[in-house]
């Protein structure tokens, strides 16, 4: 993913803000000298040509985008839409830190048109302000330059900050992007998307709505064929520990001890015994007492999943971590890098988990390195790397092979 489809804030979101709001009036004005691309503020190339589509679309700045369905006819649109059948996972994935980080997720058609916008209810007070809401159209042809409009426009994920929006109602807000392709036919399905405030602007934004868009392609394509018809089936349970200080399994949120339970039982299907799973949550001398009380409260959060004697998980829970290191193991950088959102529990101390975060991150980067594709570098400087010499040195040559053979 090259650096031109995440925004750049510097160290001041504000100013830089102002700046880029001053470069986009002069190029609304005419002005040659301050517009896209030029000037003291370097407009980044992807928003520069969104402004040109946007302007010759003659995107009225002023007025919000139209809301074409609603009621009862927008819920039956959305009942069959082939995302129905994804949402719960986008939720899962998109929507529960949309929530936690008072952002708000929205899903779209094809076409631009937002089929659920949900959130954190202050955001989504504001956000109906400007037509941001269910029912409304924000392809750029409507709404200017706004990431899910944009990565419809490009079919790329893309992350739009605060002026970079074409119209200035949309200013005080950053969102990031990534399309849903239909596995069988490669066409666009969707647009998932987060939009909140500044913070948004992260590169981890951005890296979390191209792994969900992946993880929907990835459910839709596990659907089962029966004659023409494609049935499908909710998603199965699923542990996220990646770049989250809480795991998820399915749509119940973990405390930071139960997260670390979860992906430690995760790492032993074999199971362990209450002095083994207490050495790997503990790097004292804790009661193994103490344990047993939370395996119990996590076997209440994960409505049995648990089992005691030894401890272990009732299944075999898929989980993202696991799917990371698996990749590794494959040797499969390509694979690796997409299933990867960040550290394992980046906050937790437990000794098992800190272990397995330190071998999945300095295995990762060691493997995409190796690699040598331009590709990946790109995409690991982009999400994870934006100080990684050693990446970029790698990058240069790479390229440099590619242009010289």
């Amino acid at each position: 993913m090259s650096g031109d489809w995440l925004a750049e804030t510097g160290a001041d979101p504000a100013a830089s803000a102002r700046e880029i709001a001053r470069a986009r009036d002069a190029f609304l004005s005419g002005t040659p000298r301050s517009g896209p691309g030029s000037g003291e503020c370097a407009i980044r190339d992807v928003v520069a040509r969104s402004w040109e589509r946007s302007a010759r679309a003659r995107v009225d700045p002023a007025k919000d985008p139209p809301v074409t369905l609603a009621g009862a006819e927008l819920d039956a649109y959305r009942r069959t839409h082939p995302l129905a059948e994804v949402i719960d996972l986008l939720r899962e994935l998109v929507g529960s830190v949309a929530e936690d980080g008072r952002h708000l997720m929205a899903v779209s058609d094809a076409s631009g048109r937002l089929l659920w916008v949900e959130g954190h209810a202050a955001a989504r007070r504001r956000a109906e302000a400007m037509n941001f809401v269910e029912g409304a159209v924000w392809d750029e042809s409507h709404a200017g330059t706004n990431a899910p409009g944009t990565a419809l426009a490009l079919d790329h994920a893309v992350q739009i900050f605060s002026a970079e929006h074409f119209r200035p109602t949309v200013q005080a807000w950053t969102c990031a992007a990534a399309p849903i392709h239909d596995p069988a036919t490669g066409r666009i399905l969707g647009i998932v998307d987060i939009t909140g405030g500044h913070i948004v602007a992260h590169p981890h934004s951005l890296a979390l709505v191209a792994a969900a868009a992946r993880a929907a392609e990835t459910q839709l394509a596990a659907g089962p064929v029966v004659g023409t018809r494609t049935l499908w089936l909710p998603p199965a349970p699923r542990l996220l520990a990646l770049g989250r200080d809480h795991a998820m399994v399915g749509p119940t949120r973990l405390n930071r001890r139960h997260s670390e339970m979860a992906v430690i039982l995760a790492l032993h299907p074999e199971g362990l015994t209450g002095d083994q799973l207490t050495s790997g949550l503990y790097d004292d001398d804790a009661a193994e007492a103490t344990v047993r009380v939370e395996v119990n409260r996590l076997r209440h959060a994960l409505g049995g999943l648990v089992r005691s004697r030894p401890y272990r998980l009732a299944t075999d829970l898929p989980a993202d971590f696991l799917d990371v290191a698996r990749a590794l193991r494959e040797k499969d950088a390509a694979a690796a890098l997409a299933a990867y959102a960040g550290s394992l529990l980046p906050r937790s101390e437990a000794p098992a988990v800190v272990a397995e975060r330190h071998w999945i991150d300095v295995r990762l980067r060691s493997c995409v390195l190796e690699s040598g594709d331009p590709g990946l570098l790109e995409d690991w400087i982009a999400r994870f790397g934006a100080e990684d010499a050693d990446a970029r040195a790698a990058l240069a040559g790479a390229r440099r092979h590619a242009t010289f053979g």
